[in-house]
């Protein structure tokens, strides 16, 4: 059999005929998704540059006018060559400068026909047709631009005119289009295993439909921003070879009250011709917020198209092959309505990668870069815990660019080192001078840092150490990296954690016998570790085994936004005060003995630090090695 899918005219060309046909309003074939158009700027600038083109080589006069007395005197001198006298205008060429065109505005002059005969100028009269030229000069190009801006309109569909707005303006991509696959989404294997099912659902509904199984109408894939959520469900899409309709929830909701439930409703009408598909709703918490948060009271459009969006996935049969999916970083703040089962009855939790999952993002990234031989994207990764695969992906881009700056072959690994310090620690302040004193204080804060972090035993390893200022207020930093990646904390890892946080501030006790703001970051860390070890963990021996509530936080979104609901006594509240001061207290007198006792060794860096403005953790460990020191 011959294939003819790629033979015959444009799908353009072809709605174009049809609509001028009056049979815009008859279907197309069931598999066939409506042609992808836009109006194009183009269309206008060519337009225009036509119309000009006319008007320049055929309407405009070729040469300025001359005032009629010069004329005159022209032809009075013998300068005239011939003339063509027309109803309102002569024009005529000079004999002296090679036939040099000229026109001039006839004025009512008698003797003008006598001082030609006179003087020997071949002249002869023309009747002009002022309408016509009206026409070729305006008419056809007004026409021409009508018909453009009309065609132009046709094609935009959607984007223009007032009903306009009722129609929904998700993005459809076709089957060919969505070249995604699980291949492409690294580090979410569990994610990938929930989902499975609804790829095999999208390419084989009759298995589930013979047994009588009912397939999740819809999923929500919940996770912190930049895990990759938007890219699983295209690749959900993609390995089930279905449309795809993309869009985001803030886009429903427009300034004209009840635009949002309209294109709720063309969304799933267009969803359900197009079946089997999957409509994906991005940042589902722009639409789908709780109801009655709105303190303004009255009517609420977003609640309005939030109501309708819940009457169309209950009026939606599975069984017609069309699966809603959804992406969000804050599920805690959704209508419950929403979550109910028979609606976004499966969550699917897209987490931060682990060691494994991050060295399999970064293989992904970096398949198109040039890598050193002594790159090794296990140790890259196990020095980037928390990052997600947005965060991977900048910092092996960012590497590239390094290297590229630097005129290098192939991206090495110091270029990923100061790629790592530049995502975490941000620009480096190169020009930012600062006076002796406050170098001294800077170097000795973070000696202080890494020498603590190294004498626990429960503090992750440092790897290095820099006084050059990042970001907006770091004028220095202490790396540390982690050897595994962690999901508990045990009590004698939080005091060695809450040590390595003030042994900046002991360290410039000891040495200036004064304080400074340097340490602001350290304090407001190590209270907020204190703090929850008293009022979450219940590692307090005095106030026992309760926990005191705490504001309520995003699951994945930037902490403390709701205001505290205290639901203890004052005399508690003063209970965990002492409590949490008690270990700031405990943690502040165990650190100053750890630097006394190693004061050598916080000199010796400090003094290291000072001249090469940077040192390895390596460096670090054989210092301390030669001023043995039990573990505190």
């Amino acid at each position: 059999m011959t294939d003819n899918s790629n033979k015959g005219p444009p799908k353009n060309i072809i709605e174009t005929i049809r609509s001028w046909m009056g049979f815009e309003n008859m279907p197309l074939k069931k598999d066939t998704l409506p042609p992808k158009s836009g109006f194009n700027i183009w269309y206008l600038m060519i337009l225009f540059f036509f119309i000009s083109l006319i008007q320049q080589f055929f309407f405009s006069p070729k040469v300025g006018p001359i005032p009629y007395s010069q004329f005159k005197q022209y032809v009075i001198e013998g300068k005239v060559g011939t003339l063509t006298i027309g109803p309102e205008k002569i024009s005529g060429t000079l004999t002296e400068k090679q036939g040099q065109k000229f026109t001039t505005v006839r004025v009512d002059d008698p003797n003008l026909v006598k001082q030609l005969d006179e003087h020997g100028v071949s002249y002869f009269g023309r009747h002009e047709n002022k309408f016509l030229g009206f026409l070729l000069a305006w008419v056809i190009p007004f026409g021409i631009f009508f018909l453009i801006v009309r065609f132009s309109m046709k094609k935009m569909g959607t984007g223009m005119g007032v009903m306009s707005f009722s129609k929904s303006k998700a993005k459809i991509f076709a089957e060919s289009e969505t070249k995604v696959s699980f291949e492409d989404a690294a580090g979410i294997d569990d994610a990938k295993e929930e989902l499975q099912e609804v790829v095999e659902f999208l390419s084989n509904p009759g298995k589930f439909q013979k047994l009588g199984g009912r397939i999740p109408k819809g999923v929500l894939l919940v996770g912190p921003p930049g895990t990759g959520k938007t890219l699983l469900a295209k690749a959900v899409a993609g390995e089930a070879k279905v449309p795809f309709f993309s869009i985001s929830g803030s886009e429903f909701v427009e300034m004209f009250v009840g635009v949002g439930a309209a294109r709720v409703r063309d969304l799933f009408s267009q969803a359900a011709k197009q079946a089997p598909c999957i409509i994906f709703i991005d940042e589902l918490d722009a639409l789908g917020k709780a109801r009655g948060m709105n303190v303004m009271g009255g009517h609420d459009e977003r609640e309005q198209t939030l109501n309708q969006l819940l009457i169309e996935m209950d009026g939606f049969e599975t069984n017609k092959g069309v699966i809603i999916m959804s992406a969000t970083n804050r599920p805690e703040i959704l209508d419950p309505a929403l979550l109910r089962p028979g609606r976004f009855d499966r969550q699917v939790l897209v987490d931060r990668p682990d060691i494994n999952g991050r060295e399999a993002i970064l293989k992904i990234h970096s398949k198109n870069v040039l890598l050193g031989p002594e790159v090794d994207l296990r140790k890259i990764a196990g020095r980037t815990p928390g990052f997600v695969g947005a965060d991977l992906a900048n910092l092996v881009n960012e590497a590239a660019l390094l290297a590229a700056r630097k005129s290098k072959e192939t991206v090495e690994a110091t270029e990923f080192d100061e790629a790592i310090d530049r995502v975490v620690g941000g620009l480096e302040k190169k020009n930012r001078v600062m006076n002796a004193r406050e170098k001294e204080i800077v170097t000795f804060h973070e000696s202080g840092h890494a020498i603590v972090a190294e004498s626990v035993e429960h503090a992750d390893p440092v790897h290095k150490i820099s006084i050059i200022p990042r970001g907006i207020a770091a004028l220095g930093y202490t790396q540390q990296q982690p050897t595994e990646d962690r999901y508990l904390m045990t009590r004698p890892e939080l005091l060695d954690r809450l040590a390595v946080l003030l042994g900046g501030r002991v360290a410039e006790e000891l040495v200036f016998e004064e304080i400074s703001t340097g340490a602001q970051n350290d304090l407001q860390r190590a209270t907020d570790i204190a703090r929850s070890m008293v009022t979450e963990y219940g590692m307090s021996e005095r106030l026992g085994l309760v926990t005191y509530e705490r504001p309520r936080q995003s699951m994945f979104g930037p902490q403390g936004f709701a205001s505290s609901n205290q639901t203890y006594s004052e005399e508690k509240a003063a209970q965990i005060d002492e409590e949490i001061a008690r270990f700031v207290d405990e943690a502040h007198q165990r650190v100053r003995k750890i630097l006394t006792e190693r004061r050598g060794v916080l000199d010796k860096l400090a003094e290291l630090l000072a001249e090469k403005e940077s040192v390895q953790g390596e460096e670090l460990r054989t210092m301390l090695s030669d001023s043995p020191h039990e573990a505190a």
